[in-house]
């Protein structure tokens, strides 16, 4: 029995990454293979520290020559290595070897995984940190369909040794979560970072398939990954589907449209639909090199207090109901929004906002954390050659149409204002639909929810339909308070 001193607390004990390995290995059905490229066999060598591990391992791999590498894996389209598909090719391909060696007969209850990861560490020259694919295939029940967990993560530290002893850590936390957490998805999320801390690995993008994960949203867990920290954004296609940011954003012209879209309204669609078209006019602009995204932040999202994920959901089937790939970001600030954007790319990028943002942006109070204040922030907003185009409001109240040549900021940012006006920084939306000006979506919203008439004429046809198909935001409404930095419109 264990002792316990007067004022201790409860707390939640972690298993250690040895009594991880070892509760697997002394499992006398858990068996498989782990294939490892790229930062040697980590995380297998945590399962041959711990003990007992001949009736775990089927076989190590580690084809880290790239000719023998494409002899047993295939050929990837792109020539490259560390990608999601090759990450898929190798889980498959070993599962199908254990399938094919192993006779069932006589081995009725092993439960067969394959653990695989392809990896790159930080360069010599610690330019690139280097980033990597990570996923397990596995059953829970002899004869079962299998089930995949595969992620994508982001090396922080500055030293090869560290990462590749972090990796093996994430690995082993996998492989213990996806079969002893394998009913909680948010639960196998916050079990990777077991030992880990958040300045060693970012994982932007996971995915869930497989009986066991029948009911999981992979949207939703990507909510849970910026929620919890574990990244400061994640992205989902027209298809519902969790994407690599990277992917989505490499070396392309982003536009992007940040709103609550609580629901997408006639302003939002005329926004993007007058936005693109000044964009692509732009020289340095290619048609068909531009990607545009949808934006939500995080305090939007916690605009109401605690996130509502069915509310959440409700947004982003309408999103990508409509074609559009859908970010969900911590990033309050636009700044931090361009930051984010210039990791991917050097080509021009575009922010389509309303004039109710553009005053928020030269608002100092946004920006005294910073040591250089509202300076410090402009020069990383705008030193990418950031084109903001401006969507004008018209005022409840007087009827008049406020643009970028008669909006007002404060005194103390007239000059800094007119600046960026002066040198084509900010450029006006000037062929506007004025028939929409006066629609705003928290009104929309309240009619919706009580089942008011008249609704329907504020939004696009299709929106519309899915509103009423689904159901969606039927539930009782709250009004919103004012979050800066979203598209009041």
């Amino acid at each position: 029995m264990s002792i316990k001193i007067m004022g201790d607390q409860d707390f939640e004990r972690v298993p250690s990454i040895k009594n991880k390995a070892l509760r697997i290995n002394l499992n006398k059905n858990i068996y498989g293979t782990f294939a490892e490229i790229g930062a040697g066999q980590e995380t297998v060598r945590n399962f041959f520290r711990a003990g007992g591990s001949s009736g775990t391992i089927a076989k190590t791999m580690s084809a880290y020559d790239k000719d023998f590498s494409d002899a047993i894996y295939g050929v990837e389209d792109d020539k490259r290595y560390v990608t999601e598909s090759r990450l898929h090719k190798m889980i498959d391909h070993e599962t199908n070897l254990i399938e094919d060696r192993i006779v069932r007969d006589k081995h009725p209850n092993k439960l067969f995984f394959t653990y695989a990861n392809t990896v790159a560490t930080i360069d010599f020259a610690k330019r690139y940190k280097g980033h990597g694919w990570v996923g397990i295939k596995y059953q829970l029940k002899p004869d079962a369909e299998y089930n995949k967990i595969v992620l994508h993560m982001r090396f922080k530290e500055n030293d090869a040794r560290l990462q590749q002893n972090t990796l093996g850590i994430l690995g082993t936390n996998l492989i213990y979560a996806a079969f002893y957490a394998h009913n909680d998805a948010k639960q196998i999320l916050i079990d990777l970072y077991d030992h880990i801390d958040k300045d060693q690995i970012e994982i932007d993008t996971i995915n869930f398939s497989g009986p066991a994960f029948k009911d999981v949203d992979n949207r939703l867990i990507s909510l849970q990954l910026v929620k919890n920290g574990m990244t400061d954004a994640v992205m989902f296609d027209a298809d519902a589907n969790n994407v690599l940011p990277a992917k989505v954003l490499y070396k392309k012209n982003i536009l992007a449209l940040r709103g609550s879209f609580r629901p997408v309204t006639k302003v939002n669609e005329d926004i993007y639909e007058k936005s693109i078209a000044l964009f692509a006019k732009e020289k340095k602009v290619e048609k068909e090199n531009i990607e545009v995204v949808f934006e939500i932040t995080l305090s939007n999202l916690r605009s109401e207090g605690e996130i509502n994920e069915e509310d959440f959901m409700d947004r982003a089937k309408l999103l990508c109901s409509l074609g559009h790939t859908v970010m969900i970001s911590n990033f309050q600030e636009y700044y931090k929004l361009v930051e984010y954007f210039s990791n991917y790319t050097k080509e021009r990028m575009g922010l389509a906002m309303g004039v109710n943002n553009l005053v928020d942006i030269f608002d100092e109070k946004y920006y005294r954390h910073l040591s250089g204040g509202i300076l410090e922030a402009f020069g990383k907003l705008f030193f990418k050659d950031l084109r903001v185009y401006l969507y004008p409001y018209k005022s409840q109240n007087s009827g008049k149409i406020i643009t970028s040549e008669n909006l007002k900021v404060h005194p103390r940012m007239k000059e800094l204002y007119k600046f960026f006006k002066i040198n084509g920084r900010v450029v006006d939306i000037e062929d506007y639909d004025p028939e929409v000006l006066g629609i705003f979506s928290r009104e929309v919203l309240a009619m919706i929810a009580n089942e008011e008439e008249g609704w329907e004429d504020m939004l696009p046809a299709k929106t519309v339909e899915m509103i009423k198909e689904q159901k969606l935001f039927k539930r009782e409404y709250h009004r919103p308070e004012k979050i800066g930095f979203q598209l009041n419109q």
